[in-house]
């Protein structure tokens, strides 16, 4: 799980830090683009969850609870930004866009199932607990 947690926590962070450095392309501009109101609060809402799940899940830290969130602003772009294309474009044009965002869904899925993994912070905080759960 190690490979999965380092994939998706890695791109979340980005991207989350894209929304604040780039404004225009990933930030704010881009959620005015989509159509979201209030784009500037919605930009800043999405990048520190970005950046806050992202960073839990490259330490394997509630790697569960927070792969909900971030399959949630998977879906929210699914339904804004790859289903118009695919109603637009069809379904190759679809298909090549979505790639990265299907594959970071299903390791998202993958995290919400089995969890942070063997080498994470879900993992010792488990293993403590069980420890003194024992000892008491």
């Amino acid at each position: 799980m190690l490979v999965p947690r380092i994939l998706v926590g890695l791109i979340f962070l980005s991207e989350g830090i894209q929304k604040i450095i780039l404004p225009d392309l990933a930030g704010t501009g881009r959620f005015t683009k989509i159509g979201f109101t209030h784009p500037e609060f919605w930009a800043s809402f999405t990048a520190c969850f970005e950046i806050t799940c992202g960073i839990l899940v490259l330490f394997g830290f509630l790697t569960r609870i927070v792969s909900i969130p971030l399959l949630i602003i998977m879906a929210t772009a699914f339904v804004t930004t790859k289903y118009p294309l695919l109603v637009d474009k069809g379904f190759w044009s679809f298909a090549h866009e979505y790639r990265t965002d299907f594959a970071m869904t299903m390791l998202l899925f993958l995290l919400m199932r089995y969890g942070g993994g063997t080498y994470s912070l879900d993992k010792r905080v488990s293993d403590k607990l069980g420890k003194n759960s024992a000892a008491g």
